[in-house]
């Protein structure tokens, strides 16, 4: 059994597709949520799911090994960011070489790093009248959305496009690629 933590900021509707594609699996489970905000609806999708969570604070995360131990404690073989705003402190890269991976509402390395994200990126793209976007998931390095690529998935931009139009498409791609993405990984065929 190969057992998954998500990291989630906000909403959660891409932990929320993980945690369903992987409901009925009898090879990959989801074992714990953590968030670093206690008001996160993805805490209330992992309740939804019985799945344990946990919120923690930047002292935690970038001052001492708690986050460490407790993804050790649940024996870890894969951190999934989604919608996770952190820079991952070294200590926890380095614990998790290649194990920790993000998905990027972009083509990257086109409209990545510090302050790329959500809205902002899909503004961006349209500022800079880009034919397509896309979504790419990536392995977690020290730097923002630096990491190796080991997926994309592209979609056209449209001239009528708002940021909120391109959204919604980026959200679809998303949610049809990340968890088999996931899987393929665990399984060792990708």
């Amino acid at each position: 059994m190969k057992i998954i933590a998500i990291f989630a900021s906000g909403n959660g509707t891409n932990a929320q597709r993980i945690m369903e594609y992987f409901s009925g699996s009898s090879q990959i489970k989801i074992s714990l949520i953590l968030s670093n905000k206690n008001d996160a609806y993805v805490l209330e999708r992992a309740k939804n799911f019985k799945i344990e969570s946990c919120v923690f604070d930047k002292s935690a995360f970038y001052e001492s090994n708690k986050i460490i131990d407790i993804l050790s404690d649940h024996n870890i073989d894969l951190i999934v960011l989604a919608g996770f705003l952190w820079l991952i402190p070294i200590s926890l890269i380095n614990k998790y070489k290649d194990k920790i991976i993000n998905i990027h509402p972009a083509l990257l390395p086109k409209y990545g790093g510090k302050g790329m994200y959500g809205m902002r990126v899909h503004q961006a793209v349209l500022e800079a009248k880009e034919k397509e976007s896309g979504i790419s998931i990536h392995y977690v390095n020290e730097f923002y959305d630096d990491g190796k690529i080991v997926f994309q998935s592209k979609c056209k931009v449209y001239p009528s496009d708002s940021p909120e139009t391109l959204a919604e498409r980026i959200h679809k791609l998303e949610h049809k690629h990340f968890a088999p993405v996931i899987e393929k990984l665990l399984m060792g065929k990708l």
